[in-house]
């Protein structure tokens, strides 16, 4: 729970009596590697912060094909935002990549955190401002690069990422196949 508490705290300020709160609201779960967080078509009633693990967020298009849109790995938060704030079912799926580890904030829980903590809504907003600003800063580069600058710069930054996650997943996040994938990897090596 420290870790969670220590991200928290980078957002804003949260007294012990605040802490040992949201401490008291926070539920422990685990998914296997495979199993959905999140499938679309349902209303997101959960916000959870991934200690363990890697989970995607994904789509199917009008062809049906899948696509991931990002990764989260450990110490973040995860929640389809826009469908979990306007109660709408989500058009996403979260998927867990590995065996994953997390805690749970339910939307009763938030409720009452944003009832009794006066910074709690400030530290949210800021936490989710952040959290945009890091999937803009992630997939705005890729428009103008090549499949080779997109994997590149994928690994640059997140390296510890690029091989905990199966190379299908990454090359749909990248925009190509999967044997374009693989050739570009061997360019490189």
């Amino acid at each position: 729970m420290d870790v969670l508490i220590t991200y928290l705290l980078q957002f804003g300020n949260l007294n012990a009596t605040q802490i040992e709160l949201i401490k008291s609201k926070l539920v422990v779960k685990k998914l296997r590697k495979d199993e959905y967080f999140q499938e679309a078509g349902k209303i997101p009633r959960e916000v959870i912060f991934l200690t363990e693990g890697i989970m995607r967020v994904c789509y199917y298009n009008k062809a049906g094909a899948e696509i991931t849109k990002y990764f989260i790995d450990e110490n973040h938060f995860l929640a389809d935002i826009n469908s979990y704030n306007q109660q709408i079912p989500s058009t996403e799926y979260i998927q867990a990549l590995t065996d994953c580890t997390y805690f749970v904030l339910s939307r009763n829980a938030m409720k009452e955190l944003s009832m009794t903590i006066i910074e709690w809504d400030n530290i949210i907003a800021k936490i989710t401002a952040k959290g945009l600003a890091d999937k803009v800063n992630r997939i705005s580069p890729m428009m103008t690069e090549d499949a080779k600058e997109r994997y590149l710069s994928f690994l640059e930054k997140f390296p510890s990422l690029a091989h905990r996650i199966p190379l299908s997943h990454l090359a749909s996040f990248l925009g190509i196949t999967q044997s374009s994938l693989s050739r570009i990897r061997r360019t490189i090596r």
